[in-house]
């Protein structure tokens, strides 16, 4: 018990410095990055205050974890209460959403704030959510109705270090065509607009770029965050393609160790086939998304139809949930795939085990196609 709990509290240290991840959302550290921000404490995540300093996680299952829910499930969402906001490796009190007794529980958390239903709606819209990646998470929010301060959907400081090259080489077209008329060299100013345009907050040396996008004050910040939310999901899908390969290749070659029936290979073939379709289909739908973005961006940088380009970031809330789904759940069956068959291990499961992994990817993808449907 005393080393699962230190592990813990490391794991929680560890997240001190994060704002938002596919993983992870962190109310504590977001609300110490923008105490000074009014915005902020006006529209905040939760009404309770002390809900406004968790740290919420996706949490994969695991086993006596399972019997906590009424139905069967692989994945939750974690809600922690720090013991303090300025030191997670101090720990804190978690539920998950879902659990038996968890609205009681979360009732006590919460102290005496008033509309205990308005954060348990907003826990339960979180936990509709494949991934909590602060672009998803904002339009999901936003289209249940919860009017929340954009600083509360940050881009975690790790992944805007990852993110600015492959940025910077997606936008110098727009830069030239924004920025032409301005001095200093082209390298320079990719850099710094590459920074600014990343930032959670306007910045002045964008009023060339919302000129060229013919954005109306009232609009640049919806435009911006919408085309940040693009360029996020090419960087993420960018960067998942190794593993989407392995996973696709490894699905066939994974073997079932101890005894077991025919009846059950059987049932494991079909649902790697059935899952492998799946999968593609999904993969397909995203790029199809990333297609018409192209296509558009490519129109604005070599034709100079900004209007078209600002017209799309505008109306694109519905591409944006499907993409930031998609990729949520690409990203968790390809992480949660090397987890459980690390690289250069043998590829080898008892049958049980393999059936769970495979069935909770089938089940995760079937559930998203429906809620996009709906």
């Amino acid at each position: 018990m005393a080393k699962a709990i230190d592990r813990t509290f490391r794991s929680l240290r560890g997240l001190e410095k994060t704002a938002s991840t596919s993983r992870v959302l962190n109310l504590a550290a977001l609300g110490i990055r923008n105490a000074d921000v009014a915005e902020h404490q006006k529209l905040p995540f939760f009404i309770a205050s002390s809900l406004n300093g968790a740290v919420i996680i996706r949490h994969r299952l695991r086993g006596r974890e399972m019997e906590a829910f009424d139905r069967h499930r692989f994945s939750a969402t974690k809600l922690i209460i720090p013991f303090s906001r300025s030191d997670l490796g101090l720990g804190g009190r978690s539920i998950f959403v879902g659990e038996r007794g968890w609205t009681d529980v979360l009732d006590e958390l919460r102290g005496e704030a008033p509309d205990l239903p308005r954060d348990i709606a907003a826990m339960e819209a979180i936990d509709e959510l494949p991934s909590l990646d602060p672009f998803l998470l904002r339009e999901h929010m936003k289209r249940r109705g919860f009017s929340i301060s954009p600083s509360h959907f940050e881009i975690s400081a790790a992944d805007l270090v990852r993110m600015q090259r492959f940025v910077g080489t997606e936008i110098t077209k727009l830069i030239d065509l924004a920025y032409r008329d301005h001095h200093g060299g082209t390298e320079a100013n990719t850099a710094r607009l590459v920074e600014a345009l990343l930032s959670s907050q306007m910045d002045a040396r964008l009023e060339p770029l919302r000129l060229t996008l013919r954005l109306t004050p009232e609009n640049y910040k919806e435009g911006i965050f919408a085309w940040k939310g693009f360029l996020y999901y090419k960087w993420v899908l960018n960067s998942l393609w190794p593993d989407i390969r392995e996973v696709f290749a490894e699905l066939s070659k994974v073997r079932v160790v101890g005894a077991v029936d025919a009846a059950t290979l059987r049932e494991l073939d079909e649902t790697k086939m059935r899952l492998r379709s799946k999968m593609e289909r999904q993969v397909k739908t995203v790029m199809g998304h990333l297609s018409v973005y192209d296509e558009i961006f490519a129109q604005l940088t070599s034709h100079g139809n900004a209007i078209a380009f600002r017209d799309f970031l505008l109306k694109s809330p519905e591409m944006f949930l499907s993409l930031g789904e998609g990729c949520g759940l690409i990203s968790h069956i390809s992480t949660y795939w090397r987890y459980q068959f690390s690289t250069g291990m043998p590829l080898h499961a008892d049958a049980i085990q393999l059936i769970d992994i495979l069935q909770d990817f089938e089940a995760s993808l079937g559930t998203i196609e429906e809620y996009v449907d709906t």
